[in-house]
Order: C-alpha cells, then structure tokens, then sequence
C-alpha cells in the first residue's frame, strides 16, 4: 500500500496543474494502458515483481475420475477479460478492478485468503497470487503518459 500512496502523491501533484477536461482525459488514457498491462501481466502467470505465480495444487487421482481432468489451462482467463476487469475513472482519479462475482475470487487469490474448494467441499488457503500491482514498467508508463500530458 505504500507503493500506491507514494504513486499516489507525486501524480497528484501533477495532476493537480491540469483543467479538469485535460486530467479526465489523462487519467482515462493511464486507466486504459494500466488495464493492459494487468492483464498481459496475469495472461503471463506473473505477479508485479516479476515472479511466477503459484501453481495449483496436485489433486489425487480417484478411481472414478476420468484421465487428465485436472484443469491444466492458464488461470485467471475469464478474469482478465474486459467484462470482469473494469476501470473506472473521473476528475479525481482511476479506480480498477473487479466486478461482480469474479471480485470474490479475484480478492481470494489476491491476498491468499481461505476458502471453500466447493459449496460443500472443503476449505482451502490460497497461496496469494497477485492480479492487480504496480510493476517497476508499469511506473514507467504511468511517468511517461503523465509527462506527455503535461507537455500537451
């Protein structure tokens, strides 16, 4: 959270030079790079700092369970479509994140909670895996789009 209050002051001064029209639309423009990035960056199983997120856990084979059943597709795919991932933005700034249903289970794998494997099935502590974050090149872009601004 430090991160983001740091972010949080230094574009707020900048932002703060611009009419409000010309911050809407900066800020729109960042909301929709920074939405790009998460979602390549989720699409490629990487938290912000550049590490591999957590694979799933193994389950044991049953006698009755069919051969490669286990879900071996990259996670998160739904998640990081734009029906799920919004970005909301206005005069005083950018939110993005989650909506509807899929905000649970974002949040669930976000900051590694508990939760039930199925309705009735058992509980299970998530490792955390981080969807949304700043990386150091998402930084970057968000410099460099606040700069063109201000130079326009």
């Amino acid at each position: 959270m430090d991160e983001l209050n740091a972010l949080e002051s230094w574009a707020g001064a900048l932002l703060s030079k611009l009419a409000p029209a010309a911050r809407r639309s900066a800020l729109r423009e960042i909301a929709r790079e920074l939405q790009r990035s998460q979602r390549t960056r989720i699409a490629q199983q990487r938290n912000p700092d550049g590490s591999a997120y957590e694979k799933r856990k193994p389950r044991p084979k049953r006698l009755r369970d069919k051969a490669g059943r286990i879900k071996r597709a990259a996670m998160f795919a739904k998640l990081r479509q734009t029906r799920y991932m919004r970005a909301e933005t206005d005069a005083l700034g950018l939110a993005i994140g989650f909506a509807g249903r899929v905000a649970r289970v974002a949040r669930i794998h976000q900051f590694g909670e508990s939760d039930r494997v199925a309705s009735h099935g058992p509980e299970y502590k998530y490792p955390a895996r981080v969807l949304l974050g700043f990386s150091d090149a998402d930084r970057e872009m968000i410099r460099d789009l606040l700069l063109r601004h201000l130079a326009t």
